[in-house]
Formats: C-alpha cells, sequence, structure tokens
C-alpha cells in the first residue's frame, strides 16, 4: 500500500449531526478535540470539518445537508439509534470522563477495569453519550504484557 498522506491515518470516521456547528464546539470542550478545518456555507452550516486529537481524525458534518446525503443523520432523529460507536485511547480516563460529564456528557458506562486476560492487557475505560446520541469509549492502558515484560 502507498503511504497515506501527512496528518491521515488509513481509517477515518465522520459523525453527522443535526447541528454540527454546536457539536464541534462541544466534542472540543468534553474531549479536548482540536479543529484542524471548519468549511462553513450558507447560514453557518457546516459543510466539512476535520477534528484532531492527538493523532486521530474525525470529520464531522451536517446531517442531511444534501440530496446525496439524505441517509447520513444523527442519533437523535433515530430515537437514539446508532449503528456504530467510536473507541478512542487518551491518557487519563478519569479526568476525560469528569471533563465530559462537566461538559454534559450522558455516562452510559462508569470508568473501571477490564482485564483481558494474563497473556493481553488490561485496560480502564467509560462509554458516554454525546448530546446527540453518538456513543464514544475511551480507554487508557493500565497493563500491557506485550510491552511491560
Amino acid at each position: 500500500m502507498k503511504p497515506t498522506l501527512k496528518g491521515w491515518l488509513r481509517i477515518s470516521s465522520a459523525l453527522f449531526y443535526q447541528d454540527a456547528a454546536a457539536a464541534i464546539d462541544w466534542l472540543c470542550r468534553a474531549f479536548g478535540f482540536d479543529v484542524r478545518i471548519k468549511v462553513e456555507g450558507e447560514g453557518g452550516r457546516i459543510e466539512h470539518s476535520e477534528l484532531t486529537l492527538a493523532d486521530g481524525v474525525v470529520m464531522v458534518g451536517q446531517a442531511e445537508k444534501s440530496t446525496a446525503q439524505k441517509q447520513m443523520k444523527s442519533p437523535k432523529s433515530l430515537d437514539g439509534a446508532n449503528t456504530q460507536s467510536l473507541f478512542v485511547y487518551v491518557d487519563d480516563v478519569d479526568a476525560l470522563c469528569a471533563r465530559a460529564k462537566a461538559a454534559g456528557a450522558t455516562i452510559i458506562k462508569e470508568p473501571s477495569n477490564t482485564n483481558y486476560g494474563d497473556e493481553y492487557w488490561e485496560d480502564r475505560g467509560f462509554g458516554c453519550n454525546d448530546p446527540e446520541g453518538h456513543i464514544w469509549y475511551f480507554a487508557h492502558r493500565v497493563r500491557n504484557p506485550k510491552i511491560d515484560e
């Protein structure tokens, strides 16, 4: 395979919100994302955006912004239904959970440890919903026998 473009991973995710501008502000405040690009159209509508967190990228767009994207919906318009969740490694799960709670995230799994067995690893993580219902999971590695040996 050819190398990816600078600043891009092989796979990146895109999320769609009824109010993408408000979602971008919230994601930055709650989770610490930085805006790499935000293209605004008529009336402040978000035509395209790229948010970064360390080396990760997530694109945030306006749900149902054009005929070509009528299938792009926010969980808020689907009674909270989701077909995906995002999983992000961070440095400090407990601090991020407190920050997310303060910003209004709905915590669906409080911070706890998950041990995948002696030959694998142990993570500490939590799960939450953002204001439009997207599911986010965050974790940090507690133990990694492949590295710790």
